[in-house]
């Protein structure tokens, strides 16, 4: 679960707009494959994304490639990690705790795909495990339409 700290935090909407400039349009791989984000807290980071023919991994069961169930597991991992610090640093401007964004970096990724990934959307779930000054954790779901779990992953990044 994401730190105590955080539980009483409410970002504000110049922050949270321009956390979803970052990850929608900013980070032009998410918006390649049309990520948006749905909810985003201290606690946890909620995106979906919609199947397309360009995300096929398996033609002949439509199924969506691993490669982009890896790469939105590690967006909104990350995601998850930065909504934690911010709220750590609530005392700073919404802008600075933005900037923070620009020394994230992927340091390990694990994902362990459950089933397949069939749909006409999917979900994903985030929370940072832990925070520290240097280092985050963060625990990741990918859901299919009905809830149904389809993969799941754990992501370490670098914050400073």
């Amino acid at each position: 679960m994401s730190q105590p700290l955080a539980n009483a935090v409410v970002f504000e909407p110049d922050y949270l707009e321009g956390f979803r400039q970052i990850y929608e349009e900013k980070i032009v791989f998410n918006h390649t494959l049309g990520l948006k984000l749905v909810s985003v807290t201290p606690e946890e980071v909620v995106a979906r994304i919609d199947m397309r023919p360009e995300l096929v991994g398996h033609y002949a069961y439509n199924r969506i490639h691993g490669g982009v169930i890896s790469a939105v597991l590690d967006a909104i991992g990350s995601a998850a990690v930065m909504a934690c610090l911010a709220a750590k640093h609530m005392k700073e401007s919404p802008t600075e705790r933005l900037e923070r964004f620009a020394k994230l970096g992927t340091i390990d990724l694990r994902v362990d795909y459950l089933r397949p990934g069939i749909g006409e959307h999917f979900t994903i779930h985030a929370h940072a495990l832990r925070v520290g000054t240097r280092v985050g954790t963060s625990r990741m779901e990918f859901r299919g339409p009905d809830g149904t779990l389809m993969s799941t992953g754990t992501g370490a990044y670098i914050v400073s």
